[in-house]
């Protein structure tokens, strides 16, 4: 039977993300106060319901707000507002008691606005919500040993639950993070890093040119 005992030199990682959806408030409600769009946000995991470890979530909104900490007590953990500007929400995640863990900190920027064109190239649809998604990790360092059987039996000891290939269906709801994104990140910047070592190299070659010009002038 796993007990409270801290498992020394041991780590696990549970992927999640912040995200929100916004769109545009029309009819009645749009002229009733100085809101311009209804949005969404939450908390959600690739390994499907966070309910096995995660207790409640408490979203900390701008202090304009009536009652602006708003607690989440079961999944989904996401609220739904409406408002005319954009602020960083306090996204604080508290677990069960059998974790022994302290609540965790994120932040998500609430995002109206598309700032940017449709991926189609063209002006953004007014009927397309606009999405943002922030990619995070709850690391655990030295969980108990329930914990630890409690993160196995939901496979996050065995697998990142993150998809292997990019979402290409048009679902907006679906987030952008898989492994073939997290290699194509990698590769980039490993060429990066490739490309500032040759410029090194070429600014000492350059450099050590310059001054035995100077010594032999």
């Amino acid at each position: 039977m796993a007990s409270n005992k801290r498992m020394k030199g041991v780590s696990a990682t549970l992927p999640v993300y912040t995200f929100n959806f916004a769109v545009p408030l029309t009819g009645k409600k749009a002229n009733d106060s100085d809101h311009t769009h209804k949005w969404t946000v939450g908390l959600r995991g690739f390994h499907g319901d966070l309910s096995f470890c995660i207790k409640k979530v408490v979203f900390r909104l701008h202090d304009t707000y009536p009652n602006p900490v708003r607690t989440i007590e079961e999944p989904p953990f996401e609220l739904q507002e409406t408002g005319w500007g954009e602020f960083e929400v306090l996204v604080k995640v508290h677990f069960h008691p059998a974790a022994n863990e302290k609540a965790a900190q994120l932040y998500h920027h609430i995002r109206l606005h598309p700032y940017q064109d449709d991926p189609s190239g063209g002006p953004w649809p007014k009927d397309k919500p606009v999405t943002c998604f922030l990619y995070d990790e709850l690391v655990f360092n030295e969980p108990t040993e329930s914990f630890y059987q409690i993160l196995q039996e939901n496979n996050v000891i065995s697998s990142s639950g993150l998809p292997l290939r990019k979402p290409t269906g048009k679902d907006y709801s679906v987030p952008p993070f898989s492994v073939q994104m997290e290699q194509e990140e990698l590769d980039r910047l490993d060429k990066a890093q490739r490309e500032v070592n040759q410029q090194i190299i070429a600014l000492r070659q350059r450099k050590a040119m310059l001054e035995q010009e100077k010594t032999t002038a």
